[in-house]
């Protein structure tokens, strides 16, 4: 009898579904077909002791699986349920009727328990898409896929729920999740908020100038300084999520296997803090099974590399790409794989070995030459990729001690906010365009416009503090998002001189 049954692989972060068909007929042996990957192929013995240990049988025939479209390559273990559920329809242990309504995805044990599965919400939202009644997948993934509105997602727990539903024996619940009040009422609950921070108030301004026009900050400063504190608060002033972001940055998460049980959408913007002992696969994504790296993980939040010239020389040059165009595209003989990479670049470093380079109380015992030897472990193109250079100095004892309480988080997210409304109305005409670190030459050229007497400001700066030619177009556009905040049309002298305050590592004589 031939049975079909319904999965779904998972691309990137789409699913295509797959189409398992079962046939048994006279003879022996188990053959599975279709491109199965190893894991695959062992599922027999994952199903034949399943079924066994919940009363049902394997039969003793021969059983032909095949996974269309046979030109797709299938991967992983959650598959087990879709082929152990059209085996008992083709041997008539359950109803073959309702099979065809529903996607079935799951890893079994061998007691017919069921494991989690990877990548539930994007198969959910192909289901939809292909017209689908129904989704059928481990309990553990339930609330993910359930966020899917118009599709019935059941959780269960073994392979005997599944048989009983088909077979009427038992009614499944679907689960349900109000995906709005899911999502509205996690809005930005962050732990950290920037209130905590005593002092730093430049520090503060810059993360602010950074959150406001979406751009990338270096921050420089001895150990102890306060930079890895301030950089796990960014996301705090960042614009909340929106739904549509929302649910991208959880299907990244849901294809990783990051999501935990309880949670059902990413609704805080995510803050990644990858060692720098990372490697470049784990760094950008890849494998020989593609999964989404640190970057993807971060999208539409922040990526914070902390000590960046310890990251190794390889790790960060492949992140040059990922940060211009806001995607990274991992390539394979046969396929390729889009992830979506639209992240804020937040790094922090000692400025030398020791650490205490112009440091205002302790002296550096670092060799000549060392200064910028350590520097130099950061490649020119990646800084061009970084708007602001951030010097952060130790704080005081009277700052430090202090009670009175800084400015919250919401306040400061309140006008970053309306510094991203202005944004989003200047580039309307350009969906993909929504900051202004996100500006091309040309359009810097055609948008920060500024003065006869900012230009002599501007030039006077790069002749006395020696500034390189790649901080021109960076002062400009850290300008505008300067100019946003405070509610200017137009780039004003004492927007252009706190633009050129932030290009600490492009000063000649900075590491002599």
């Amino acid at each position: 009898m031939l049975v079909k049954t319904f999965g779904s692989a998972v691309y990137g972060i789409q699913a295509i579904t797959i189409t398992v068909e079962v046939n048994i007929a006279a003879g022996t042996k188990y053959f599975i077909v279709g491109l199965p990957d190893v894991a695959i192929k062992e599922s027999y013995f994952r199903i034949e002791s399943a079924l066994k240990n919940c009363g049902y049988r394997m039969p003793r025939q021969q059983v032909v699986v095949n996974m269309a479209p046979a030109d797709i390559k299938k991967e992983g273990s959650a598959y087990d349920l879709t082929i152990a559920t059209g085996v008992l329809a083709a041997s008539n242990q359950i109803e073959a009727g309702d099979l065809g309504k529903y996607i079935i995805m799951g890893e079994l044990s061998l007691d017919g328990g069921l494991q989690p599965i990877k990548g539930a919400l994007p198969i959910a939202i192909q289901a939809k898409k292909d017209g689908f009644k129904g989704f059928i997948l481990p309990k553990q993934n339930a609330r993910e896929a359930a966020i899917v509105s118009n599709l019935q997602v059941y959780g269960v727990e073994s392979i005997k729920e599944v048989a009983g539903f088909f077979n009427g024996d038992i009614t499944l619940n679907p689960e349900v999740v109000n995906t709005r009040e899911e999502f509205f009422n996690n809005l930005c609950n962050y732990d950290n908020d920037f209130s905590e921070v005593r002092g730093q108030e430049n520090i503060k301004r810059a993360l602010e100038i950074a959150a406001a026009g979406g751009h990338n900050v270096i921050l420089i400063g001895p150990p102890g300084a306060g930079k890895t504190m301030l950089a796990r608060r960014l996301p705090s002033i960042l614009p909340p999520l929106s739904l549509h972001e929302s649910l991208e940055t959880t299907k990244i998460h849901s294809v990783a296997g990051k999501l935990s049980q309880s949670d059902a959408l990413v609704t805080m913007r995510p803050f990644r803090s990858p060692h720098h002992t990372i490697s470049d696969v784990a760094l950008v994504g890849g494998g020989s099974n593609p999964q989404p790296g640190e970057i993807s993980l971060a999208h539409n939040g922040v990526l914070f590399l902390d000590e960046l010239p310890e990251f190794k020389r390889t790790a960060l040059e492949v992140l040059r790409q990922p940060l211009e165009e806001r995607r990274i595209t991992i390539s394979r003989a046969k396929f390729s794989v889009d992830y979506p990479a639209n992240v804020m670049l937040i790094a922090s470093m000692n400025p030398c070995l020791c650490g205490f380079y112009n440091h205002p109380e302790r002296e550096c015992t670092c060799p000549p030459g060392a200064v910028q030897k350590y520097l130099s472990k950061i490649s020119g193109p990646l800084l061009d990729r970084i708007d602001l250079h951030v010097e952060v100095t130790p704080v005081n004892f009277s700052e430090l001690s202090s009670e009175r309480l800084a400015e919250k988080s919401e306040l400061i997210r309140e006008r970053v906010i309306k510094a991203r409304e202005k944004q989003t109305e200047r580039f309307g005409a350009k969906p993909h365009l929504h900051a202004n670190a996100q500006m091309s030459p040309q359009m810097v050229r055609d948008i920060c416009k500024i003065t006869p007497a900012g230009q002599t400001l501007l030039q006077k700066a790069m002749e006395k503090l020696g500034l390189s030619a790649r901080a021109y177009d960076r002062i400009l556009k850290v300008s505008r998002t300067i100019a946003d905040l405070a509610g200017s049309d137009d780039i004003q002298l004492e927007h252009l001189a706190e633009a050129i305050h932030f290009r600490s590592l492009d000063r000649e004589g900075w590491a002599s």
